[in-house]
């Protein structure tokens, strides 16, 4: 419950990163390079579902990183953080359970923890020292042979030393001496992160973007894709990296976790996050759902654009209004990406835009982008918008300049009942905010009318703007 509580505090937080960012191309380049260093060790954890994976996972990170619940199938795609142990770093990679044989959600899920063991420097192989070696253990064993990847068996929930013997049943796995480890407790974990190191010091590391870092460096834009369960998120998402990085399917609610993944653009790298699909808070249950939906909102308040994504074939529903709305709240730049326009007639589609000026008029002239996520039409002309968007969050105005339009537009339009301007500054970017001292209360009235001179003079476009107020004797 307190973590519950925590959480709900942390989703609610409206404060927001300040990143210092350039609109230069140049200077994003070198802030990336900056990020250039030697690659860490790649860790992948797999393993059977509910065997303890994402416990083991957290356990490394010292946090509730990776949602984890009793029931199986809780994690489905890849969620990667970088780990350092006695000065020592590495990166480790939860996976989703493998699960042979199953939906074509399980193939799905299975083949992504397939990719994950092959691109690994080591695996780590969990299984559940209560249950024993089991079937589909055996099979995995099977496929991990032939990945010729190091492996180092993880016998989980051994929570005391009587049941230390238990582990030597996994010898028949063929990988030799399982690690005994209670993850939940984090009884021996420090044995298995020195086992870990002592597999991979050995490695040679070839040179390349630390990308866990780089995800995380100042300067590196974010873009969160959000939206409704079922309208293309994560179809967007593969289109815009490149490849199958998160898993779609025809179920609302496949994606849980948060997924971030740099993308190298004409202009820089950027940081695109996947996020899970966002209901309506009554319709949130109290499990992995729930913390879903915290870390989607997480999300919006880190990046510097969101893409609000929507089915038009479904119109503009009262919940994409509500996203909007939080997206607004943010402070966030939004695009609008209008998914499955392919579907639409011409009645349709003069129906969603009349639906746009009447449901979101809200978000002002934000970009509206009809694509095809699944065929990729359309999708070629959001990059340029991004980074437009991008430009105009992190501008900064001189002081003069400010002064010069708030004297220009008082001469033009005065205030009324003797209030006038006196000095004005931007205080802030991420998003732009601006501080007018004033004689006295400003209508609110004038007061957008100082927003929109600003924002034609200086080229903001659909980036929302902040005005703060502050009478001369405050």
């Amino acid at each position: 419950m307190e973590q519950r509580e925590e959480l709900v505090q942390l989703a609610m937080y409206s404060s927001r990163s300040q990143f210092h960012f350039s609109a230069h191309r140049s200077h994003t380049n070198r802030l990336y390079n900056a990020c250039v260093t030697e690659r860490l060790p790649t860790v992948v954890i797999v393993g059977r579902p509910n065997v303890g994976k994402s416990t083991l996972f957290n356990r490394f990170l010292g946090a509730q990183v990776a949602i984890v619940e009793d029931q199986p199938g809780i994690t489905r795609d890849r969620f990667e953080r970088d780990v350092e142990w006695i000065g020592k770093k590495f990166s480790v990679v939860d996976t989703g359970g493998w699960m042979p044989g199953g939906s074509e959600l399980d193939t799905k899920v299975s083949r992504q923890v397939e990719e994950a063991a092959r691109a690994a420097d080591l695996v780590l192989f969990v299984v559940d020292t209560w249950v024993g070696v089991t079937h589909d253990d055996e099979l995995i064993a099977a496929w991990l042979r032939k990945t010729d990847r190091p492996v180092l068996v993880v016998s989980n929930k051994i929570d005391s030393e009587r049941r230390e013997t238990d582990r030597w049943d996994f010898l028949s796995l063929g990988f030799g001496e399982p690690i005994a480890v209670s993850a939940l407790h984090g009884r021996k974990s420090g044995d298995l992160l020195d086992a870990i190191l002592e597999r991979v010091e050995a490695l040679d590391m070839e040179p390349e973007p630390e990308l866990g870092d780089a995800i995380r460096a100042p300067g590196i834009p974010r873009v969160s894709i959000v939206g409704r369960p079922n309208v293309g998120k994560s179809t967007l998402f593969n289109r815009l990296v490149g490849e199958d990085r998160s898993i779609t399917h025809d179920m609302p609610g496949t994606t849980r976790d948060a997924i971030d993944t740099q993308v190298d653009t004409e202009d820089g790298p950027m940081v695109f996050v996947d996020t899970a699909g966002m209901r309506r808070k009554s319709k949130v249950d109290e499990s992995a759902e729930y913390y879903s939906f915290v870390r989607a909102l997480r999300a919006v308040d880190e990046s510097d654009v969101a893409l609000l994504v929507i089915d038009a074939h479904d119109g503009i529903t009262s919940q994409d209004q509500r996203l909007a709305e939080r997206i607004d709240a943010a402070g966030c730049p939004v695009i609008v990406i209008l998914n499955k326009w392919e579907t639409l007639d011409a009645e349709g589609r003069e129906h969603i835009d009349n639906e746009m000026t009447r449901k979101l008029y809200f978000i002002g002239d934000a970009p509206v982008l009809k694509v095809s996520a699944l065929t990729g039409k359309g999708v070629h002309r959001l990059l340029p918008i991004l980074q437009e968007c991008i430009v105009h969050y992190h501008k900064r105005v001189p002081t003069r300049d400010v002064n010069k339009v708030m004297a220009e537009a008082q001469q033009k339009q005065p205030a009324g009942s003797g209030a006038r301007v006196l000095y004005a500054l931007q205080g802030a970017t991420d998003p732009p905010t601006f501080t007018l001292f004033v004689n006295r209360e400003l209508p609110a009235p004038y007061l957008r009318y100082l927003e929109r001179c600003i924002r034609e003079k200086f080229e903001f476009g659909s980036t929302p703007i902040k005005m703060r107020v502050r009478k001369r004797s405050e």
